[in-house]
Parts: structure tokens; sequence; C-alpha cells
């Protein structure tokens, strides 16, 4: 993001989900659904259809960079889908957020994916995704995932090959998920776990780890030859193998300049043990009460209220039959407050409903 301000940096924190639990998010209708002119031709065949919020607008996501993501930027991703021998359409509905994405762009994706399910009759399971913390769910629809740097207003600026802004792509992954970087350009940054392309424009280099994976050097052809295709097949390529020559790669890394504030540190919490929560509106006021620690059950849950279920891989928000409006309303706003004071506040989140719980529901259950 060259001669632009710093972007701020996903603040847990500060962050208060936009729109949610406010007025305009608990009113949304289904008439205001039908005037979304990005909501058209949303869910009406089986496949992945993917927009971009720009500057409070859906955008529709060109199919060829389906898997590509800006860190700069937030995404709804809806998947359309039909259970084996049924006739009905399914969906999965998912906000993505990158990490330098603005509170204005995730809240609208937030409420747009609110929009969104009200408009396909709130058939979907609603889902939040953070980058780098992505659920298999979402990884799935993709071939691969790519993080870039920008966004809307960098992201697809025309630059001649021989005026590119070096780059660093850190290729990472096996054959069930493989994931594209870019990461700044430093010495520290290359890991004999995986492969790394370092992008000049009009040079390109690919360095294989000596413990990289097959599948991710599979994905780095695949990659350079995107690259060497969008420029016309100009650049021209070198290969080194750190077992080999390794070395040489690192020549052409230059001084590590590159003042870019990557902290990746992971949030972790030792405590693994899942933890069961009530929200409940019947007392005439709105109370969030943890009821159980340890293994869940499905009897644990009453079709009276919501529950928030976490166990510290994956956030589930189970909606009964009998909830409130309010109960209904409130749920996944309780879920990402309640995950910001948390030591694992970036791990998924799915909404489901009683009757109609999703695999990855099942699978966290005790049987």
């Amino acid at each position: 993001m060259t001669g632009l301000v710093k972007a701020k940096k996903y603040d847990w924190k500060d962050s208060n989900m936009a729109l949610f639990g406010t007025d305009t998010e608990k009113n949304v209708k289904k008439d205001s659904a039908n005037c979304e002119p990005a909501w058209k031709v949303a869910g009406r065949d089986v496949g992945v259809q993917v927009w971009r919020i720009v500057k409070f607008k859906v955008q529709a996501w060109p199919k060829d960079d389906y898997g590509k993501f800006y860190e700069g930027d937030s995404y709804i991703v809806l998947n359309t889908y039909k259970e084996q021998d049924g006739d009905q359409l399914l969906y999965d509905v998912h906000f993505w957020i990158g990490r330098y994405s603005t509170q204005d762009e995730y809240g609208t994706a937030a409420y747009k994916t609110v929009e969104l399910d009200t408009f396909l009759n709130d058939v979907p399971v609603q889902h939040r995704e953070v980058q780098g913390h992505e659920s298999d769910l979402f990884k799935s629809y993709f071939k691969s995932i790519t993080i870039l740097k920008g966004g809307a207003d960098t992201g697809f600026r025309h630059v001649k090959p021989e005026e590119y802004k070096p780059r660093l792509l850190q290729i990472t992954g096996n054959k069930t998920s493989v994931t594209v970087t870019e990461v700044p350009i430093k010495r520290e940054r290359i890991t004999s776990n995986d492969v790394f392309i370092l992008d000049k424009g009009l040079e390109i280099y690919q360095w294989n780890g000596k413990s990289c994976n097959k599948d991710e050097k599979y994905k780095a052809v695949q990659v350079l030859q995107h690259i060497k295709s969008e420029r016309g097949g100009k650049p021209n390529v070198e290969t080194f193998d750190e077992d080999d020559n390794g070395n040489g790669f690192f020549d052409y890394l230059g001084d590590d300049d590159d003042d870019d504030d990557d902290d990746d540190s992971e949030f972790e919490d030792d405590n693994r043990t899942p933890e069961l929560y009530r929200l409940s509106d019947a007392s005439g006021e709105m109370e969030f009460e943890k009821t159980k620690d340890g293994r869940v059950f499905k009897d644990d849950f009453s079709s009276k209220d919501v529950f928030i279920f976490d166990n510290k891989k994956e956030c589930f928000v189970w909606i009964g039959k009998g909830a409130s409006k309010n109960e209904k309303q409130n749920a996944l706003s309780y879920a990402h407050t309640f995950l910001k004071s948390s030591t694992h506040p970036l791990i998924p989140i799915t909404v489901v409903s009683e009757g109609q719980e999703n695999k990855s529901f099942r699978a966290a259950i005790a049987a």
C-alpha cells in the first residue's frame, strides 16, 4: 500500500460488528433484500458466488479471481448446493474479514449477509470467517486461497511489469488446501517447510524448501504460469532448491527494508475444554450465562433459547425453535462479543438452527 496512510489492523478489542445489534440490523426486511441488485442472481444455481464490499456496496467478484482475497477488504461468499438425492437448494453464506478491512467494510459485509439470508428465506447457514483462520468448509470451495496486500483502492491498479513493486509469496498447505499469502520481503520469513515466490516484475524466483511437499510445488507452478500469462510471457523464471542451490535465492531478496507491521502472532488458548453458554430473555432482560464445561451433548440444548457452543476451534450459535425474536437477532452479535474477550477471538463462527444443524456442528457434539 505504497503512498497511502498505513492501514489499521483489525482491532478485536474496539470492533463492535458495526450494524449488528442495532435497530438497523434488527429491522432488515424482505423488501429491502429484494432491492439489492447483487442478490438478483444469488443462489439460483448450484455453485459458489463471491462479492466484495466496496464503499458500502456489494460488487460481484470476477470468477477468475475466486479464491483470491485482498487483506484490506471484506467479502461475502455464498455456496449453493443440494444434498445427495435431494431437490431443495441449500446454502452456506460466509462473510470474510481481511486483516486490514475497515469497520465500515466488515460491518456492511455482516449486515448484507443477514440481508442475503433474508432474501433466501432464512435457509442459509451463516458463517463469519477471519483471514488466516478460515474454516475447513470455507477453504473447500477453492482450489487454493491467495491473500494479497492492498484492497479496493489499490488492488487493481494496472502496473507495467518493469514498474512492478517486488512482493514475496508464501505457498503452504497440502492436497486438502493450499494457501498463497503475500508476506513481507524478509529473510526470516523463509522457512524450509514451504515454497516461496519472489516476484520482481520481469524476474521471478521460486525457492523450494527442503521439507516442502509436492502440492505446494504444484501450486507454485500454477501461480508462476498465471503471472507470466498476465504479463504476456515476458518474465524470466529461475528456481532454487534449498538442498541444492538455495542460497542463491537470498541474493535477490535484498535488504530487509520492509517496515510492514506483519504481526502474525496467533491467539492461543491452552484450555481446550468446550464451553456452552445460554442466551435468554426469559427474565425480561437479556442474560448470557455459562451452562456447561466439558463434553457437550444434544440434550444440553433447549428449544426455548439460543446457545453459544465454543469448542475452541469453532464457535457455534445454535438457535432453538422457540427462541424469541430478540434472542435470534442478538445471537451472532453476542458470539462475536464473547470471542472478542477470549484468547481465541478469530476462530470461525457458524449459526445453525434447531433441526437444521450442519455436519461440523453434529461432529462437534458428543455422541
